[in-house]
């Protein structure tokens, strides 16, 4: 079945191509709730132009997907010296056809899942046992679900999965499990044959280009989230990057490979990630008022009261939205819930970055919560990681190969010297407190400084008489 197509504009793609089909599933209510839950929470109080959605970022992400599928799976063929695809047959067009859909349709729905205000609310989220998500939970159905199993939860077991498959089981063959299992990377009882031709099995690259240290995901957020907050560190060469990227076929799995001259792109990209998080998704303002809002949800368990929730039924879960949780702040007379809606955050006291220099010469952060605990100071303190990857050294994910002219594949973190420099993350230390008693902290922390200092100053004999 070919279908016509629609054009939507965007500011960071140009003109995205949704079919008519697919539109029916961009209609959808729980597709359209993305409208209203922006892609980074509260950063939009220290950059104002970041409020942009999980909605505008879920269709381009799978514009970006389906240009990363179609040159991974293009039909040249590299050179034989390239030793990437060996004499694996061709796709036919039907099987190309319908792995090229189920993958826009896992990067389309990735996010269904994220709650109000996208990661700030997860902590409310129930046991993943709760959601009935059968072998998708793991195996542990105690821990706190993630937007991740919410996600698959509407994929398989709502109205939208059901419309993925009036949609496109007939014409393509695809069921909603197909959609999930590229979405959470792991496999149901069928998944080995559903991605499999010609003996080789496709799914490591169709969940590569999903999720992975190379995936349309991130190739799209860094791209909007530099646009949208102002900022210049989430910018790289996407079109080289995406340009030369090929399928490397290891041990009858297919894998999604880089051509070593595009490299530096790849190592552009992955920098960008890292310096995005030390500058924008790690700012100190959504990270207080993240805090803030954990403790308003605190207090509120403490009291006996919810105020603000999220259930475990999946057709109540997409009733919400960050309006709901704003308006559940601006209604509440819980003293940190005043503090959100009127802008009042407690204020940075100190800030120490362990991967610096400068932390040598910082005060103690442990003494410094002691003395402030001490003075009867409230007090927030904050540990934040700016990670380069959440791939590195994780056996569970699948590597990316880069590959050249004079050499086979060689797995990705053996081939960039990034991995093994930035393997540590940043570790940024903050204290923030009660801005009524702003002036005695700080107070408190010069006093820490000047101890500081007078025990590093060497001490100078006294002159002989």
């Amino acid at each position: 079945m070919r279908d016509e197509h629609i054009q939507i504009r965007c500011p960071i793609h140009g003109t995205l191509l949704v079919s008519q089909r697919e539109i029916k599933l961009v209609d959808h209510p729980s597709f359209q709730r993305l409208r209203n839950i922006k892609q980074l929470g509260f950063a939009d109080l220290s950059f104002p132009g970041a409020t942009h959605t999980r909605y505008a970022h879920s269709l381009g992400a799978m514009h970006v997907a389906t240009r990363l599928f179609d040159r991974l799976f293009a039909g040249d063929r590299p050179t034989a010296s390239e030793r990437v695809r060996g004499d694996t047959p061709e796709l036919p067009e039907r099987v190309r056809t319908r792995f090229r859909q189920t993958v826009r349709l896992a990067m389309l729905f990735h996010d269904l899942g994220h709650a109000p205000l996208s990661h700030t609310t997860e902590l409310l989220m129930p046991a993943v046992g709760e959601l009935g998500l059968g072998s998708f939970a793991g195996d542990d159905v105690t821990r706190r679900a993630t937007h991740e199993d919410y996600t698959l939860k509407i994929v398989l077991d709502s109205s939208l999965g059901q419309l993925i498959e009036s949609q496109f089981h007939d014409s393509d063959g695809i069921l909603a499990k197909d959609v999930a299992e590229l979405i959470v990377g792991t496999t149901w009882q069928e998944a080995s044959l559903r991605f499999r031709h010609a003996g080789v099995d496709y799914a490591p690259a169709l969940r590569q280009i999903v999720s992975s240290e190379c995936d349309a995901d991130r190739m799209d957020y860094l791209q909007r989230d530099s646009f949208y907050s102002g900022v210049n560190y989430g910018k790289f060469d996407a079109d080289w990057l995406i340009d030369n990227v090929v399928a490397v076929e290891q041990d009858g799995q297919m894998f999604m490979g880089i051509r070593s001259r595009a490299i530096f792109s790849f190592e552009d990209f992955l920098l960008s990630r890292y310096h995005m998080f030390a500058t924008v998704y790690l700012h100190y303002t959504p990270v207080i008022f993240e805090k803030m809002l954990s403790r308003f949800f605190e207090t509120c368990r403490q009291a006996g009261k919810s105020e603000f929730s999220l259930p475990a039924d999946v057709d109540r879960y997409t009733q919400l939205d960050d309006m709901d949780l704003m308006m559940a702040l601006r209604k509440s007379k819980n003293p940190w819930a005043r503090r959100i809606i009127e802008r009042r955050p407690f204020v940075l006291l100190d800030e120490q970055n362990e991967g610096h220099q400068m932390a040598r010469t910082s005060v103690s952060h442990d003494e410094l919560l002691f003395r402030l605990t001490s003075a009867g100071i409230d007090h927030i303190a904050t540990r934040s990681r700016s990670v380069l990857s959440k791939y590195f050294d994780n056996a569970s994910k699948k590597p990316i190969y880069v590959v050249s002219s004079t050499q086979g594949p060689v797995p990705l973190e053996d081939y960039t010297p990034l991995y093994a420099r930035y393997k540590t993350p940043a570790l940024l230390l903050r204290v923030f407190v009660d801005p009524e008693r702003r002036q005695e902290a700080r107070s408190i922390l010069q006093g820490l400084a000047d101890e500081q200092a007078l025990r590093q100053t060497p001490s100078v004999p006294a002159a002989e008489a």
